[in-house]
């Protein structure tokens, strides 16, 4: 399929069959694809939590507003978390890349200050979002991107340690019944004259 028609055909899924898992194949493909996501300088300042147990599941859906119940039916929970640990990602690229991109680190965000640095690796993990959204489509994966999560509370229950949560993906496959989907609820948005501008 054309990339223009998996776009067209991908949407935030609402509700999921519960009784729908995903193949271990198909995750172990995802991880491969996220491992492999862009990123500025190829920092890769991430961490990413694949979650299908249960009780981790539902653990980490109480923590989760009203995307609970997603949590619960969807196959998997994908964590996304970023470095906070500046210490720890300088030694990361230290020992990963080469001299011209450290330098460009040195000069252009060290220079900033932690904040700022801090800030910058939290966008490259939107960065592999786009990627993994991306990737779930291709492979025919629903897939429903969260911010409306308790942070904290995820990295409590994760034992994060120098990382961060950001936000979580619930993947797996739509609900018969899920009204979200393109064939019952068209897709709205903006349109190109709305969004583009030639120059």
């Amino acid at each position: 399929m054309a990339f223009l028609e998996i776009a067209k055909q991908r949407y935030t899924t609402k509700k999921y069959n519960s009784e729908a898992l995903i193949p271990e194949e198909k995750i172990a493909e995802l991880k491969e694809i996220i491992r492999l996501s862009p990123s500025s300088i190829n920092s890769q300042p991430w961490k990413f939590f694949f979650v299908s147990s249960a009780d981790m599941k539902q653990k980490l859906a109480a923590a989760s507003y009203w995307n609970a119940q997603k949590i619960n039916e969807a196959s998997h929970l994908v964590v996304f978390s970023a470095l906070t640990d500046v210490d720890r990602f300088e030694e990361q690229i230290a020992n990963t890349l080469p001299e011209g991109s450290i330098n460009y680190y040195k000069q252009f965000l060290q220079s900033k200050g932690e904040v700022h640095v801090q800030s910058w690796m939290k966008q490259q993990v939107y960065l592999s979002l786009g990627f993994f959204l991306a990737a779930c489509a291709e492979n025919h994966i629903d897939a429903t991107p969260m911010e409306g999560i308790e942070n904290s509370v995820y990295d409590e229950i994760l034992e994060l340690d120098g990382y961060q949560t950001l936000f979580a993906v619930a993947i797996g496959y739509r609900h018969v019944e899920d009204a979200n989907q393109p064939a019952i609820t068209a897709k709205s948005r903006l349109t190109i004259a709305d969004i583009i501008e030639e120059l």
